[in-house]
């Protein structure tokens, strides 16, 4: 009974049916008239987090209340359940991404991983005479912490490649950056601001040619995005299960096999997870990591499709209405569920908060999200602090509809309007425009 009543209220839970009616009529904008009259707001903040697929969470449930043993616990039914269930999860997250299972270490997530990554590799290397890293300014705060830790605590040399004003690495100066006393280099896949896609193939295959460990943070990509480790040539890989429609609070790292990648654990205790990652192994949320990356395989093009076309319906609607938009990041080498604009003359905190009762945008990386600082990736791909400050990042994912695109996209030029003609800048702006005769056009950053 206990176990039936727990199904039943999980499944009644406010946000499900409405998951459930999207994945199967997630196209149909009259869908968000019911939810609009209910108050409830569109959610377009997909690169801070995605919603539990609905398959995933029907996976998930039993692990919880009827299959609940320890999978380190050999001693009985209820552990080899549980450790069945994580080797089977661990295995469709391998295939995900043309790895082996041995490959596969589950974390708490990607900063976990991240952290495991970078420190596990300078920690292997102390004293080898290897003791610089090489990464981008555009990367995650923990891959950055991470590296600015190993410099002020154990005095390792990191170079910090300059991107351009797409947000791309110059392979030259990568190629460049590299030393013989090089131990690592790291280079996120998919960034979560702008959502650059970065051509690591061709980075792979500089670090093979230089025998340097190449470490990505593809948190942002996997799942959305076909990736196959061989092929992009990575030693280490970061994944985390909540941006792809999985569980929060899990994630994985992959460590190359052959040739083999070395490191040095950063969390002892039991041995957990071949000694790499000691801790009990969170069966019910690893169940789901593993039906979302299941998940991701089987829809991965019909998803790549549906979020391509929201993106193009929000691009070119936003900037048919209304001048002196910029899009940040690369219009061609991106993730297109990533759609982070500039609005000119307008505060992105004053848009976000006139925007909060009706739909969830984001100014940035939800991590650092509450610094009133204008985004460092921003800055470093050139744009002003001033037009930093105007930045507001949609995410577009699998449940997203049209009529939630519409209702925002009317509700953004709405608001832009509005404080624009609050806006004495805007006014200089406008004048601009006429004495030089400029059109009412987007601009790239």
């Amino acid at each position: 009974m206990a176990a039936m009543a727990l199904t039943q209220l999980a499944r009644g839970c406010r946000p499900l049916p409405r998951l459930r009616i999207l994945a199967s009529r997630r196209q149909n904008g009259s869908l968000w008239n019911e939810y609009e009259e209910r108050g409830v707001p569109s959610y377009l903040d997909m690169q801070a987090t995605t919603p539990v697929d609905p398959r995933v969470l029907d996976a998930m449930l039993p692990y919880y209340h009827g299959k609940y043993g320890n999978p380190h616990s050999r001693s009985h039914s209820y552990g080899w359940d549980a450790e069945e269930a994580t080797e089977q999860a661990r295995e469709k997250v391998a295939k995900l991404i043309n790895a082996d299972p041995k490959e596969i270490f589950f974390t708490s997530g990607a900063t976990e991983s991240n952290n495991m990554a970078v420190k596990g590799v300078a920690d292997f290397y102390e004293g080898s005479g290897k003791k610089h890293i090489v990464t981008t300014q555009t990367e995650h705060k923990c891959v950055l912490a991470s590296c600015r830790r190993l410099e002020v605590d154990k005095g390792w040399s990191v170079t910090y490649l300059p991107v351009d004003k797409w947000g791309l690495v110059s392979l030259q100066d990568l190629e460049n950056a590299i030393r013989d006393d090089t131990a690592l280099v790291s280079i996120m896949h998919v960034n979560n601001e702008i959502g650059t896609m970065q051509p690591l193939e061709e980075m792979g295959q500089i670090c093979a040619k230089r025998k340097v460990l190449f470490h990505t943070d593809a948190a942002q990509s996997v799942g959305k995005v076909p990736v196959d480790v061989k092929k992009l040539g990575v030693a280490l890989m970061s994944i985390s299960a909540h941006k792809m429609y999985g569980p929060k609070g899990v994630g994985a790292l992959y460590v190359r096999r052959k040739p083999r990648v070395r490191l040095r654990a950063v969390i002892d205790g039991g041995g957990q997870e071949r000694g790499m990652r000691s801790g009990t192994l969170a069966t019910p949320t690893i169940v789901g990591f593993g039906a979302a990356a299941e998940v991701c395989m089987a829809e991965m093009e019909n998803d790549h499709r549906h979020v391509e076309m929201l993106y193009k319906r929000m691009h070119d609607q936003i900037t048919e209405q209304l001048p002196q938009i910029t899009l940040n990041g690369s219009p061609s080498a991106r993730y297109p569920g990533n759609v982070n604009l500039s609005f000119a003359c307008v505060e992105g905190e004053s848009l976000l908060m006139s925007l909060a009762k009706t739909t969830a945008v984001s100014s940035g990386s939800a991590c650092t999200s509450a610094s009133l600082e204008p985004s460092y990736v921003l800055r470093a791909i050139g744009v002003s602090e001033d037009l930093a400050h105007t930045s507001l990042r949609f995410g577009i994912g699998r449940f997203t509809t049209a009529g939630e695109v519409d209702k925002t996209v009317n509700d953004v030029v709405r608001e832009v309007r509005r404080l624009r003609d609050m806006s004495p800048l805007w006014e200089l702006e406008l004048e601009a425009m006429k004495t030089g005769g400029q059109k009412q056009a987007v601009t790239w950053s």
